[in-house]
């Protein structure tokens, strides 16, 4: 049979830390995350032939998972845990344990039929560990610092104080060796410097922006609100018509973006233009904004798609 007419089995891998639950044939296999356990994976999904891996995303379990079934040229689909969630309440299933899991994962995949998830290199994904471990160390930061405030016993408020310094020291470590990455992938550096013309656009929400949305460039202009989860979702039944509302996609690229849309606001000619004239019709100023958030995601992708474009700021 050749593999334009295999049919394509559609198998869930349920990761934990410390185990792996692949529910295939109607059997679950019960292995431990560890490369010995990823070899006895690849030889069970190797008995299957025409197999397709539909896991979810853990924070982090899933990479060397993902990595050895990208290697072993084996499709895989690493889905937002939140969707994978509403099909199980939506098909009745309330119980929740690894082997449901794992078989939940096997129907998710049967009854949508997502999209293989691309590899990632090497660069990528530094880069998005870089930004993802910066945003973390930024809201701790924040917090220690309005704690700080906060403390009136002396020995506290300076452990506070030396905690925040720590805090700082990492972070700017942490933006260091984003630039030594972008200075060791021109690829990178050049992506980078495209964004940066836009007004409004900084050096870390470029690189925030391209590490969690990698795709940007290759999409169209649909697409690239949608996956940053900013296009506007209609809610109107009958003759009734609510207020549209964004929601889903990738919320660390709409934080990426919130405040290179304060500045383009105020700064970017276009922008503030557009973001004015919404204002003036009556639109809130955070939906205006969001709009703006919307308009910067699609010029970023329509800057990276298309090399001789110059941003008009």
């Amino acid at each position: 049979m050749s593999q334009n007419t295999m049919t394509t089995i559609y198998v869930g891998l349920d990761i934990a830390k410390l185990n792996l639950q692949l529910h295939l044939a109607g059997r679950v296999h019960d292995l431990p995350n560890i490369a010995a356990g990823q070899r006895r994976l690849l030889k069970l999904l190797a008995s299957q032939p025409g197999v397709h891996v539909v896991c979810e995303a853990t924070g982090g379990y899933e990479r060397d998972v993902v990595a050895a079934l990208h290697e072993a040229h084996v499709p895989v689909s690493v889905l937002n845990p939140a969707r994978v969630r509403h099909f199980a309440r939506a098909t009745g299933q309330r119980a929740k344990t690894d082997h449901i899991d794992a078989a939940v994962l096997s129907a998710y995949g049967q009854a949508l039929q997502p999209k293989p998830t691309a590899p990632r290199t090497q660069q990528e994904q530094q880069l998005a560990e870089l930004v993802r471990r910066r945003v973390q160390v930024l809201e701790v930061l924040v917090a220690q610092r309005q704690q700080a405030e906060r403390l009136t016993v002396p020995a506290l408020r300076r452990q506070a104080q030396s905690l925040v310094r720590r805090l700082e020291r990492d972070q700017a470590q942490i933006e260091e060796q984003l630039q030594a990455l972008r200075t060791q992938a021109p690829t990178l550096d050049e992506r980078v410097q495209k964004l940066e013309a836009i007004t409004g656009v900084g050096t870390i929400t470029a690189l925030g922006v391209l590490a969690e949305l990698p795709e940007l460039g290759t999409l169209n202009r649909r697409q690239a609100a949608a996956l940053a989860g900013l296009a506007p979702h209609p809610r109107e039944s009958g003759q009734w018509h609510g207020r549209r509302s964004i929601g889903g996609g990738r919320a660390p690229v709409r934080r990426a973006l919130y405040m290179a849309a304060l500045v383009a606001a105020r700064s970017n000619r276009q922008l503030k233009e557009f973001y004015q004239r919404l204002r003036a019709a009556g639109k809130p100023a955070k939906v205006a904004l969001t709009a703006v958030m919307r308009k910067l995601i699609v010029l970023m992708n329509h800057t990276l798609k298309h090399p001789n474009f110059v941003p008009q700021n």
